[in-house]
């Protein structure tokens, strides 16, 4: 594991993700993914399918944790990730969090941009709340914070989302919308805009980094945003600073127990 702090600030809503992920061009002339059912779905409180850039993966969503779950095949109680695509929700839950204001845009920048999955400290004082008891892992809130703009009208109309990787337990996370379909069957739609990804290369589920208070960064699981880098998890981190040394400069110290 590495660790390391990076100062940053706020990027604007519906930005580029940052150098270090490539994402997939949308090709001009490629139809918008249809989302109807996905929409009757989620409005019924079922799970739905829906994609990601390239090189990223589908996930699975729904307004409960427990449809995610189930869709996943897992137990009910399963902690799930919130997904924070929504300014006024990520707005919401800066209130329970223990982070140093640099700390927060950070985190914003890190979920907006790169497009990981992140784990956040909770301040011991913070209040539980139906919404976010669900993505609790040891005093951290594991969070979610694409929007992808062929997604973003469905999207708009649920703010509070519980996501996970779009895989079965034991089976490797949907990289089209076919696969999807075979692993979870009929009952669960998917928004299919395999159009607009590059089906046939390499894709993966997202990194999970961790931060505590101060900003310092760990990474907790390999994905596609570091794969790239080798298996040395002080090599993604280094990428983003050599890429952006404006907004990734290392003020942290490095981990003693990654050496």
């Amino acid at each position: 594991m590495s660790d390391t702090r990076f100062p940053g600030s706020s990027p604007a809503p519906g930005s580029s993700p940052a150098p270090g992920l490539e994402m997939a061009p949308a090709p001009e002339t490629a139809p918008a993914p249809d989302i109807r059912a996905a929409a009757r779905a989620l409005h019924a409180g079922g799970a739905v399918i829906l994609p990601n850039p390239s090189p990223l993966t589908y996930v699975v969503t729904a307004t409960t944790p427990r449809a995610v779950n189930e869709a996943k095949g897992r137990p009910a109680g399963q902690e799930v990730a919130l997904w924070v695509h929504d300014d006024a929700t990520w707005r919401d839950l800066t209130t329970l969090l223990d982070l140093e204001p640099v700390a927060l845009e950070v985190a914003f920048t890190l979920l907006r941009e790169q497009l990981v999955t992140l784990l956040v400290p909770v301040r011991a004082d913070a209040p539980a709340t139906v919404w976010t008891a669900p993505a609790l892992r040891d005093g951290h809130l594991l969070l979610f914070g694409a929007h992808w703009r062929p997604v973003s009208t469905l999207l708009a109309r649920f703010p509070r989302l519980y996501v996970s990787s779009a895989n079965r337990t034991g089976m490797p996370p949907a990289d089209t919308a076919d696969r999807a379909t075979a692993m979870f069957g009929p009952g669960v739609p998917v928004v299919d805009a395999d159009a607009l990804r590059r089906p046939g290369t390499p894709h993966a589920a997202t990194t999970m980094l961790r931060m505590d208070a101060a900003g310092d960064l760990t990474q907790i699981r390999q994905g596609a945003q570091d794969l790239a880098h080798g298996t040395d998890p002080d090599a993604y981190l280094a990428h983003l600073r050599a890429t952006e040394p404006h907004r990734w400069r290392s003020f942290g110290r490095r981990n003693p127990a990654s050496t």
